[in-house]
């Protein structure tokens, strides 16, 4: 891999904004919960464990427990096929260089989460993007998948529930994903980290790890479980010798994941359903106030609700760009946004007349208000 990537944009525009905004109508998680409120979620054994864990170091795979937890997440995989790691972002940074490189060729869904090209770039592999495209309903093409592959073709690399879109597949297009990769000898890579707050519990897909022996799943304690501050992902995958050349890659970033953290996972996955239902009523709850808003501002915006996530990708009618946009709502109202451009692609174009907002966190009312005068000021 090169030794040098670009920069992070999303986390880039983050670090001068996220906590200086007033309102962060952005957010890409679920509301999330106090350490008080997750330990009440536990047994009283595993409160007592917290409270006497000891804090050295754990296993690289992560802990017995934890990997028996995120198992149970998935039909047919065992704690053996599961590897954890320090976030979705460190899992991202080694799966993706080791499964492709120079001389092979990769296909990425755009728009995408900025890792999924910039590291099968970095790594020396040819990258192709798969796009989603507004006027289709962000909907997956397989037949436009079908047409970009090559002899060369080692990774179909995808996001569903997708960010920034909110899209998510139909059931047969899903199955035909899976099946053209296995056909082909094709490793499908699958950023699953939204899985589990779709509203219409109808249309949450498969796990790839679930429906291909060499498929690889992603999921994180970070989105639909609203988790963020434990830094506790894995990988899940029923090839073993592919996680075990990972393990040996994790030893040159975190090594193990925080104790408390693999703890505090274990308790949460114990109560994913609880969580996942908690998280899909807030969704539900916070619905009406954007439909509301957007609803106010026909003719500046064209909004669609995700389909899955707690994402969407509105798009600015006005022809203002939607950079400008952003940042007349950051600096003059404390709103923050994501503009399109940081989810600019070098495989394809990405609209530029749209931003993301999040619509996970409680209480959005008083960022749209602020939003809704910003409009009025203007208009």
């Amino acid at each position: 891999m090169r030794t040098s990537l670009p920069d992070f944009r999303l986390e880039v525009h983050f670090a001068r904004w996220e906590f200086a905004a007033r309102h962060h109508l952005t957010a890409s998680d679920l509301e999330t919960m106090t350490l008080g409120e997750l330990l009440a979620l536990g047994t009283d054994e595993q409160r007592d464990q917290f409270d006497r864990l000891a804090l050295g170091y754990l296993p690289t795979w992560g802990t017995a427990a934890l990997r028996q937890a995120i198992a149970a997440t998935y039909d047919g995989l065992e704690p053996e096929h599961v590897l954890t790691f320090a976030g979705a972002e460190e899992a991202m940074f080694w799966a993706l260089p080791e499964l492709v490189g120079p001389g092979d060729h990769a296909i990425v869904t755009v728009p995408n989460y900025q890792s999924m090209e910039s590291l099968p770039i970095a790594a020396g592999a040819e990258v192709d993007g798969l796009v989603l495209r507004a006027q289709d309903g962000w909907a997956l093409d397989v037949d436009a998948l079908e047409r970009l592959m090559r002899p060369t073709t080692r990774l179909v690399a995808v996001n569903f529930p997708n960010n920034p879109t909110g899209a998510v597949p139909d059931h047969a297009t899903w199955r035909r994903v899976v099946e053209l990769c296995d056909e082909r000898g094709v490793r499908l890579f699958s950023d699953e980290v939204y899985r589990g707050v779709e509203l219409d519990a109808a249309t949450t897909l498969s796990q790839a790890a679930e429906a291909s022996p060499t498929a690889v799943s992603l999921n994180v304690m970070s989105k639909a479980y609203g988790l963020p501050g434990l830094r506790v992902g894995w990988l899940a995958c029923r090839n073993r010798a592919l996680l075990e050349r990972l393990e040996r890659r994790k030893h040159y970033t975190s090594i193990c994941n925080a104790g408390p953290s693999e703890h505090l996972a274990t308790i949460a996955l114990g109560a994913a359903e609880r969580i996942l239902a908690r998280n899909r009523a807030i969704i539900a709850n916070n619905l009406p106030a954007f439909e509301a808003f957007f609803g106010a501002w026909p003719e500046h915006f064209d909004w669609q609700p995700p389909r899955g996530g707690c994402v969407a990708f509105p798009r600015l009618k006005t022809g203002e760009r939607a950079d400008a946009f952003c940042r007349r709502a950051i600096e003059d109202a404390g709103v923050l946004l994501l503009p399109a451009g940081i989810y600019r692609s070098e495989l394809a174009d990405v609209p530029i007349d749209r931003f993301r907002i999040g619509i996970g966190r409680r209480d959005p009312e008083p960022g749209l208000a602020a939003l809704d005068l910003l409009l009025r000021d203007g208009a």
